[in-house]
């Protein structure tokens, strides 16, 4: 067994994600273009870039958008030149917070990134105070009721490293950052739809808060969420 309450938490990221609509095509566009420069625009023989289309495509970007930010990623048409850059702090009562960035101007990310920490009650950390207290992995995340016995033969089979009941009854598969395309397509294949499906920054050991610290914690990460040159934010936080 693992996690707490897994699927409210998930829910409220989902719900999250789709009042921002507009900004996650921003971040997409980002993503697809970085990953077209770094691995070539062929999403076949570029595993970053697959996962950036596809996810383009789950929030229904049009293709025209796609292909024309894999287009400046891979340099036949001009764009703006992003620079990656991961931040390492503390939230409430001490959980881990990572922010990964894409930005043209390191000196703005950075005062933004530092004033939300200060101003939310985290601190803003050095490089690799908090990177270990995640694992870089492929995450998928089935419904309460799911089958757990048939989910598990399918995922190994299909080469996922673990399964994970959690309280909630939910169930969590997970997979190495470049099998997760392979692993999500022969589970859609087999019946099984997840219903949060990413590769991420999962943490190794989660910190519970309650009450006033959720509530203050909540509003560190949505700070954080709301600055344009971040890409995502991951915590060990774990809010009721």
């Amino acid at each position: 067994m693992a996690g707490h309450s897994k699927w409210a938490n998930i829910k409220h990221k989902k719900a999250a994600q789709d009042a921002r609509r507009g900004k996650i095509f921003t971040r997409l566009i980002k993503e697809i273009t970085v990953a077209a420069r770094l691995g070539g625009g062929d999403p076949n023989s570029n595993p970053r870039l697959r996962l950036a289309v596809d996810k383009a495509y789950e929030q229904n970007m049009p293709k025209d958008n796609v292909e024309r930010a894999i287009k400046r990623g891979s340099g036949d048409l001009e764009g703006v030149n992003y620079e990656e850059i991961r931040y390492e702090g503390y939230g409430i009562a001490g959980a881990a917070v990572l922010v990964d960035c894409m930005t043209d101007n390191r000196v703005r990310t950075v005062a933004d990134v530092r004033h939300a920490f200060t101003k939310y009650g985290g601190n803003l950390g050095t490089d690799g105070s908090v990177a270990f207290l995640f694992k870089h992995c492929g995450q998928l995340l089935f419904a309460p009721g799911t089958d757990e016995d048939k989910l598990m033969e399918m995922a190994l089979e299909a080469g996922a490293e673990d399964i994970l009941s959690n309280d909630d009854g939910s169930l969590e598969v997970v997979t190495a950052p470049y099998e997760f395309v392979a692993v999500r397509e022969a589970l859609d294949k087999a019946g099984f739809k997840a219903e949060l499906a990413e590769v991420t920054m999962k943490p190794v050991n989660e910190t519970e808060l309650a009450g006033d610290d959720s509530a203050r914690m909540q509003k560190l990460l949505d700070a954080l969420e709301n600055i344009d040159d971040v890409q995502e934010v991951y915590t060990t936080a774990v809010m009721d």
